[in-house]
């Protein structure tokens, strides 16, 4: 291990003693209701944007391998805020669709029935949302790629060269169809299941972990091709 890996790991070690500290954690609950957006922003972009540094540290053996890391933040951050908005419609949606009798109901009050409004919720954010998220996220991925992480470049880019640099077989044979079912359903039934508050920090700590399976991924499929 080098120097710098020791200095992510205790990076991680940091964002998670924020959870556990109760001075920290009340702080970034109520920091959370006063100011959703500018909170979204924060814990999405730094969370996401760490997750794709440890992506890129086992994928090339660099942290700061891929180009535009600020764009790649700012972006990040914009999606949190979408984030914000589209967990509160899919929560209160699916709520009222139960309580209209639209979705089927269950009499159990206790957790069981917490877990199945959880799981109703995220069956549908990631039915509906997931897709559209993955492809715009995708895309900007694809700019800064392409655009080498400097705006003269990117902004020089024809959308036509983006969509044909994309390999769609594989964004929606594993991306879409297998990390939507198997992994985005369970992890966000489990967000859910948690205050409001703490549901975009959740996101923002899952995007790590997908992140290392994206760049597992995509190893197996390089050595295959090889």
């Amino acid at each position: 291990m080098k120097k710098v890996d020791f200095l992510f790991i205790l990076i991680f070690i940091f964002f998670v003693s924020l959870l556990i500290v109760p001075e920290s954690r009340t702080f970034i609950a109520n920091s959370s209701t006063q100011l959703p957006y500018l909170m979204g922003f924060v814990k999405t972009a730094i969370l996401a944007t760490y997750g794709e540094m440890i992506g890129s540290r086992i994928g090339s053996g660099d942290y700061f391998k891929k180009t535009g890391l600020f764009y790649r933040f700012f972006v990040w951050g914009l999606l949190g805020m979408v984030f914000v908005l589209v967990f509160k419609i899919f929560d209160s949606g699916v709520k009222t669709a139960i309580s209209v009798n639209l979705l089927p109901n269950i009499a159990n009050t206790g957790f069981i029935r917490n877990l199945y409004v959880a799981f109703l919720t995220s069956f549908f954010l990631n039915l509906i949302f997931a897709p559209t998220f993955m492809i715009l996220h995708r895309i900007t991925d694809t700019y800064l790629d392409l655009g080498q992480g400097k705006l003269g470049a990117i902004l020089k880019i024809d959308f036509k060269e983006v969509i044909k640099s994309i390999d769609w077989q594989n964004f929606f044979s594993f991306v879409v169809l297998k990390t939507i079912p198997l992994f985005w359903i369970p992890a966000h039934t489990i967000t859910f299941l948690l205050p409001e508050n703490y549901r975009i920090l959740s996101a923002g700590f899952l995007s790590i972990a997908l992140g290392l399976i994206l760049t597992i991924a995509k190893l197996k499929k390089s050595k295959l091709s090889d």
